[in-house]
Order: structure tokens, then C-alpha cells, then sequence
């Protein structure tokens, strides 16, 4: 089951994901939400419009991407304690942290959580019916096990 979110948005696709989370209110408000920092006020903000300040799920801010966020939720995401990423990333410029937004990618792959960068694929996954199947388990890849135990 899917509760612990990241939510990141480079600033020119922040609106995006902002709209992208309020027409989902109805399956975020009870999961758990971890957001760089202005994407995480700017949801709050939205989610607060739609589901009204005391129905809004817990909303983690850390900070902004450039400042460290990024980083943040990358290691959320090592401790296992991030269940999906969404990332709308901007790829039509280069970041100045770009090797921070690789670190993500690199990360969520590593540790086979959902990952969208895109709205379509953030709805495929959303609406999936393993999204609330309490009884789906992420399968950790072996290599992670092997790579700590690893002989030097």
C-alpha cells in the first residue's frame, strides 16, 4: 500500500503538480506527503482549497530542492521511508543541482518505489489497484543486500 509520498516540482512545472494533487485530494488526504519546500507550500495551499484546512493530510516540508531537499528526499527514500515519487522536472533547462535530481532518480530506482515525472504516469500509478492493496510488497532488489555485505 502506497501512503508515503514525495512530491517534488522544478518551479516551471509547479502549477502542474499543484493541479495534479488537487484532482487526487480524495486519494492523497490520507497519506502521508514529503515535499521540497515551496512545492510543499504551494500544495498545502491547493489541498487546503479542496479539502479544507482540517481534512488535509500530514504535509512534510523540507527544504528547497537547491537548498538540500532534494538530498532530503533522497535519503527518505534510502531509510524506506518514502513509498512513491513524484517528480515533475523541468527538462528543458539544467538545474543548477542537477546531480541531485539524478541522485533521485538513481535512488527511486534503486529501491523500486513507483516513480512518475509526469502527470500521465503519476495517474497510471495513482489509479492502479495495487496503489490501496494492503497486501502488495515492494520486493527490494537483492543487489542492495549484497552491496552492504559485500566483501573488501
Amino acid at each position: 500500500m502506497i501512503s508515503r509520498i514525495a512530491l517534488v516540482a522544478h518551479d516551471a512545472r509547479k502549477q502542474e503538480l499543484v493541479s495534479w494533487v488537487k484532482f487526487n485530494a480524495g486519494s492523497l488526504k490520507e497519506c502521508e506527503l514529503f515535499c521540497t519546500g515551496t512545492t510543499g507550500r504551494l500544495l498545502e495551499e491547493g489541498l487546503t482549497e479542496v479539502l479544507g484546512e482540517d481534512s488535509l493530510p500530514v504535509i512534510h516540508k523540507m527544504l528547497s530542492g537547491p537548498l538540500g531537499g532534494d538530498a532530503q528526499i533522497g535519503a527518505l527514500i534510502a531509510e524506506g521511508k518514502v513509498d512513491m515519487l513524484v517528480f515533475f522536472c523541468d527538462n528543458l533547462i539544467m538545474q543548477g543541482h542537477q546531480n541531485d535530481v539524478m541522485s533521485l532518480v538513481r535512488l527511486a530506482s534503486l529501491y523500486n518505489i513507483p516513480f512518475a515525472t509526469n502527470r500521465s504516469t503519476a495517474d497510471f500509478i495513482i489509479s492502479s489497484p495495487l496503489y490501496r492493496d494492503e497486501t502488495y510488497e515492494r520486493i527490494i532488489p537483492a543487489c542492495i543486500e549484497s552491496y552492504k555485505n559485500r566483501k573488501l
